[in-house]
């Protein structure tokens, strides 16, 4: 889009149905400072919208660099609701990536995605036949952590013990233990959260292991850089409760919606 700016070009965007829903919005705006990869713009983690709908507001919000704007045309989908889940559409899903096999990756890599990048430290079954789907490391008991995790009651989540053997990346060869997360209500569950609310709990499991100390600080950027922010692990590490950053995470939705709202184009 950039680019088309640059050069007179028009940019046509053949839409693309949301695998999380057109609704669901979690986490905060990424700050000055944190822009990435990852994190581009000035948007949420989780920004329920269609890529068609995204690129109508980076271009009419002036996000792109230098404020660009590029003549923009969206093709509609025939047929799609925000309220669908990718199973919904009928469709059949196409992985994106070796680490994105199925039609509920995208809902597992929002949830362990974030803590992935403390790479050294934590399985989240990358490396193993379930990416983004465990939270595991050696001599975890994944029976007390699952119960805990059970007993936290989250919406649309249900937790399992597990134990594997990683074929790559962390734990190569190892047998580590920790849980597996199953989704109930994609509708219902949050996400983002679902990796703080682990961490929470190890924690309280094993009072001292400080995952964030165990780690670099290069692994610590991508973290924040993931986060958007450094604020949520500065506030979350003084005593490893999700409840102490949930208005953090929280602040941007609202203004967001109401921003974002206005380059809806399905019902």
């Amino acid at each position: 889009m950039e680019a088309a700016s640059e050069f007179d070009k028009e940019v046509v965007v053949l839409d693309r149905p949301n695998p999380l829903t057109g609704n669901k919005i979690e986490g905060n705006i990424v700050e000055e400072g944190y822009f990435s990869f990852i994190g581009q713009f000035e948007i949420p983690y989780v920004y329920g919208l269609t890529v068609g709908e995204l690129a109508l507001l980076l271009n009419n919000e002036g996000m792109l660099e230098d404020s660009a704007k590029c003549n923009l045309h969206v093709i509609k989908m025939d047929g799609w609701k925000r309220e669908f889940t990718f199973e919904d559409t009928g469709l059949n899903w196409v992985p994106t990536s070796p680490h994105i096999p199925h039609k509920d990756s995208p809902a597992f890599y929002v949830m362990s995605g974030i803590v992935g990048e403390l790479r050294d430290v934590i399985s989240i079954g990358v490396g193993y036949t379930l990416p983004f789907q465990t939270f595991a490391y050696e001599d975890v008991n994944g029976i007390i952590l699952s119960n805990r995790l059970n007993q936290l009651n989250l919406p649309g989540l249900l937790f399992m013990p597990i134990s594997y053997k990683p074929y790559y990346a962390f734990g190569k060869g190892d047998h580590i233990s920790g849980v597996e997360v199953f989704i109930t209500d994609l509708h219902k569950a949050e996400l983002m959260k679902t990796q703080l609310y682990v961490l929470q709990e190890l924690k309280t499991m094993y009072p001292d292991y400080n995952i964030f100390e165990e780690t670099n600080q290069r692994h610590l950027n991508a973290f924040d850089k993931a986060m958007g922010t450094n604020k949520v692990r500065e506030i979350f590490s003084k005593r490893f409760k999700v409840s102490d950053v949930n208005e953090y995470l929280d602040k941007d939705i609202e203004s967001f919606k109401k921003m974002s709202v206005q380059y809806y184009l399905y019902e």
